[in-house]
């Protein structure tokens, strides 16, 4: 097995603090060649969803957050010109889950930048509380779960807070359903999937597991905080939810499965008993080849469809909504406008009475429509977007510096 460094070397990859990528071996040309296809798939009308998707999964990911700012949305389906209103703090008052939520957001510390000021990191958790009591608020059929605030701060720090409660909303309702029921027993039936990927693809290390006895709790904490909360690096993090936000809701435990396959020859040379192997296998390491295992898992889901796996992972008879919902989420997301379409539609409100036929239009129509042709023209979409995502998407923290 080669060592997790050699991975490492061989990817090339660097990261800013913020989360954007590096790629030392990969070519100029081919980095410009995926943000022109970035741009382009977000200005066709409708929107080109699979290009999006193919980005986001290819190598390197999304790259930079600017641009996780334009294309997370569109992999939820997120109007980024109807947003939810600010949380109101009366919101809070009585909320069954506040006291829980309070406890877990304060001890999210390691979350958040190093070397972040503490008031600013207390503005941002704020933050945190108040879009968590709200998409519960909002949406009395899901159930709060501890790991549920390392997802949402993610978006958090990476979208500000009016885009993460629209977000966290549809991902909390697709992707992360079955994680937010009364009980735990639709989150065991997706980690029951894990143990025949397993078997399918290394039959010796499957059974070395079943005569440990070691189950798939060990994998708990992955699954339900998408990674967030065992990984050190934000960057890492940052590269999967590219991945997990383009894929099927079960992509999750398909890469659970390509890290326990990566350390094949550490867990069968373990003791051979469920405390071992849990030890060994519950600590994660952050030198991982994540590109290598992005290729695997997409590879293995393709090859063993949840489809293929659902009777053995059925341990009981149990619906997944996640999966069950995901064919229509996806059929959504293919019909979404440009954000330039949608700004002007915003800016435009009621259309106007229609001319009647024949009648010609007014040379000071004439003059508007040349005016409106010749700002836009100046000004750019680009330049639209950078305002836009400067007022709706940067924390507040960020405008009191200034």
């Amino acid at each position: 097995m080669r060592k997790g460094k050699k991975h490492q070397h061989n990817t090339g990859s660097q990261a800013t603090g913020n989360g954007n990528v590096k790629r030392q071996g990969e070519p100029e040309s081919r980095k410009k060649q995926k943000l022109v296809e970035i741009h382009q798939a977000l200005n066709s009308d409708p929107v080109d969803i699979e290009t999006l998707r193919t980005a986001a999964i290819s190598e390197g990911g999304l790259l930079t957050n600017d641009i996780r700012r334009k294309v997370w949305p569109k992999l939820l389906s997120v109007n980024v010109y109807d947003l939810p209103a600010k949380p109101s703090k009366d919101a809070r008052e009585g909320h069954k889950d506040y006291n829980q939520v309070l406890l877990d957001v304060r001890r999210s510390m390691r979350r958040f930048p190093k070397g972040m000021r503490t008031d600013q990191r207390e503005v941002l958790q704020e933050q945190l509380t108040d879009i968590i009591l709200d998409v519960l608020r909002r949406n009395p059929q899901l159930h709060y779960y501890q790991g549920y605030h390392d997802i949402v701060v993610t978006f958090l720090l990476v979208v500000g807070e009016r885009m993460a409660i629209a977000m966290v909303e549809t991902l909390s309702n697709h992707h992360l359903r079955d994680f937010m029921d009364p009980t735990m027993d639709s989150t065991k039936h997706i980690l029951n999937y894990l143990m025949p990927i397993l078997e399918e693809v290394d039959p010796e290390l499957h059974c070395f597991m079943l005569r440990a006895e070691v189950g798939t709790i060990f994998a708990l904490s992955w699954l339900i905080t998408w990674y967030g909360h065992v990984l050190s690096e934000f960057r890492h993090v940052l590269r999967l939810y590219d991945f997990f936000l383009a894929s099927h809701p079960l992509m999750a435990i398909y890469f659970a499965a390509v890290i326990v396959l990566h350390r094949e020859e550490e867990v069968k040379t373990c003791e051979c008993d469920m405390a071992s192997v849990h030890h060994l296998l519950s600590q994660i390491p952050q030198n991982l080849p994540y590109e290598d295992l992005i290729v695997r898992a997409q590879r293995l889901f393709l090859r063993y469809p949840p489809a293929l796996l659902a009777k053995r992972a059925a341990l009981q008879s149990r619906k997944s909504i996640a999966i069950s919902s995901f064919k229509d989420f996806q059929l959504a997301t293919l019909q979404q406008r440009p954000d330039a379409v949608l700004r002007r539609q915003l800016h435009r409100g009621p259309p106007p009475p229609a001319r009647p036929p024949g009648k010609p239009a007014t040379a000071a129509s004439q003059l508007v429509k040349v005016a409106v042709w010749g700002i836009s023209a100046t000004l750019g979409a680009a330049a639209l977007a950078v305002a836009q995502t400067a007022t709706e998407w940067a924390p507040d923290f960020l405008f009191q510096m200034f």
